[in-house]
């Protein structure tokens, strides 16, 4: 379980240290957890849930987590120094029991400096408590793995996306030290940042949907805020951590947003986590890049879609020759035991007191209350 408040993905470090550049420290956010496994009791892990949330407001930065913080280049020292005194505040956190729908109601409400790292904790307290009561067989999941990794191209790069949904915490070590020693040369890093000091691999993590989410609702106007999201990235990082997120709204709406050269030339280039079709999104991109007289192999895509080895090598086989190729994966590397894991995911679906949302290329991966903000939202960016 958590011992650490490093045991967290980078993206929500990223995140957090560029809102509070941005001023957007006090701006009111809400967030929505989601399970889209069908028939799961959550009544019967409710108490165990509520235990071991709170372990996590006893949690504090200790003075090796600010130092090894303090070591990644493109963290600024004054948003270490706001995380020296930074607690997770259970005030933030409603959780009950919905008996009608016999679903976990989760809200995480409050300002975004302070709420924002809360969401992989807690989904791996989810996953991890489910998990443990399934009482997989660990040599299963050991086979799993190593068959995983056979095959693997020798020219192959992932990393490790697995913290939220990951089996247990020992077995999420366990795996590290396991591609550590089969497939060292291949595996990138991980988003994990307690396992990347431990281990002494890279962090991986650049932004997430809510990034992009939020700026539907700041002071932009809707129409710019997916082009503002990411000229503002580029504002906090200047050039580092140089990965777009492709498909808040959908690819075809991300894409017109990208003509303008100051995007398409500064970023490195994209992440997929949606498209149904992952093959022809690359095909996608490729031409966009030659369209626009960029060598598509000076950049990147990172897949990372509902990703397994088999999966990843297919893609990489088609495409490694014409793009740089990367993958994160996650459930299917930090959970691939003898049961079936949960799906869940916990998204903003508010911000300033207003809907935002999240439509991606996949309908089971949209997510918003407001009907009328998703119309509108739709309309502007010409979303069927």
């Amino acid at each position: 379980m958590f011992h650490s408040m490093l045991d967290n993905d980078l993206y929500k470090f990223t995140m957090q240290n560029a809102l509070l550049k941005l001023g957007y420290t006090a701006v009111p956010v809400e967030y929505k957890f989601k399970c889209r496994t069908k028939g799961i009791n959550f009544a019967a892990l409710l108490s165990k849930l509520n235990d071991k949330f709170n372990e996590l407001y006893d949690l504090r930065f200790t003075k090796d987590d600010l130092d090894y913080l303090n070591s990644i280049r493109y963290l600024s020292s004054d948003y270490i120094g706001f995380l020296k005194h930074f607690r997770f505040d259970a005030d933030y956190v409603k959780v009950k029991y919905d008996v009608v729908t016999n679903q976990l109601n989760l809200r995480i409400e409050g300002p975004w400096f302070h709420t924002i790292l809360f969401e992989v904790p807690i989904l791996a307290i989810i996953s991890e408590t489910y998990a443990d009561l399934q009482h997989g067989n660990i040599d299963t999941a050991r086979l799993n793995l190593r068959q995983g990794l056979e095959g693997m191209p020798e020219d192959f790069k992932f990393a490790d996306f697995g913290t939220r949904r990951r089996h247990s915490s020992e077995w999420h070590e366990e795996v590290i030290d396991t591609l550590l020693y089969h497939v060292k040369k291949q595996f990138v890093g991980t988003s994990n940042l307690f396992l990347a000091r431990k281990f002494n691999i890279t962090p991986i993590g650049t932004m997430a949907h809510e990034w992009l989410q939020a700026h539907q609702q700041l002071k932009y106007k809707l129409v710019d805020s997916q082009k503002m999201a990411l000229e503002n990235w580029v504002r906090v990082y200047r050039g580092d951590l140089g990965i777009a997120l492709t498909d808040t709204i959908n690819t075809d709406a991300f894409l017109r947003d990208f003509e303008d050269p100051f995007l398409y030339k500064l970023f490195d280039g994209v992440r997929e986590d949606s498209e149904p079709d992952p093959i022809n999104f690359g095909h996608r991109i490729i031409n966009f890049y030659r369209d626009h007289k960029i060598d598509s192999k000076t950049k990147t895509i990172v897949f990372s879609n509902g990703l397994d080895f088999q999966k990843a090598y297919k893609i990489h086989w088609e495409l490694h020759n014409l793009i740089n190729c990367s993958f994160g994966i996650g459930t299917k590397l930090a959970n691939n035991w003898d049961f079936v894991p949960l799906n869940i995911v916990i998204k903003m679906i508010s911000c300033n007191g207003q809907p935002v949302a999240k439509i991606s290329n996949a309908p089971g991966k949209r997510m918003c209350e407001s009907s009328e903000f998703e119309s509108y939202l739709k309309s502007v960016y010409q979303v069927d």
